[in-house]
């Protein structure tokens, strides 16, 4: 059995590892690194795509840490950069993030639409259901509750997005498990009326 060269992502789960070390997922003391990871591991289901994967495990290190593209660039080249911008919201620094919210989710909606790279819509399909995994079970427990620890309050916002998204990724990713998991968590959740 020949061992593969999986050093592109050895290095990218210890440089998100450094770049989230104290980080909590919104409302919960869950150490943040396990939601690029469980994302990377979804994505692992759909494709071995060693640079889809180690993008995966970075997908946040730019929207959520002091890291820049530029510097995700240098350490891992422009694929593994343009991966991870694939899926980094413009934050609009200096305007309140409620505000913003709605345009933001278009924007990353359109970007999937139109991504001709298969890598960028596993990614996003990895941190959606990594998402939606985390959303299901805190709703179970929390009920209506969990939406006051999001800058959008609406659930029905929240419906909008991820069913938007799931719809967008559908085309390329539903023979997947991954996809019909997304899909019944957002039905779970939601309701049923896609």
């Amino acid at each position: 059995m020949s061992e593969m060269d999986t050093t592109v992502l050895d290095k990218a789960i210890g440089f998100a590892a450094r770049a989230h070390a104290g980080q909590v997922r919104k409302g919960t003391s869950t150490p943040y690194i396990l939601h690029p990871l469980e994302a990377a591991a979804i994505c692992a289901t759909v494709t071995d795509d060693l640079e889809v994967l180690a993008a995966a495990v970075l997908h946040d290190v730019v929207e959520d840490t002091g890291i820049s593209i530029d510097q995700v660039e240098e350490e891992f080249e422009a694929r593994v950069a343009n991966l991870v911008t694939g899926e980094s919201e413009d934050k609009r620094e200096g305007l309140p993030a409620a505000e913003t919210w709605r345009i933001r989710k278009e924007e990353a909606i359109e970007h999937i639409r139109s991504a001709e790279d298969p890598g960028v819509k596993i990614i996003c399909l990895g941190d959606k259901l990594s998402n939606m995994r985390a959303i299901h079970r805190d709703f179970e427990e929390l009920g209506d509750e969990l939406w006051s620890r999001f800058n959008q309050k609406d659930p029905n916002q929240h419906a909008w997005y991820y069913r938007t998204l799931a719809e967008a990724l559908e085309p390329v990713l539903a023979e997947t498990a991954a996809w019909r998991e997304l899909a019944a968590h957002i039905d779970a959740v939601f309701g049923g009326n896609r």
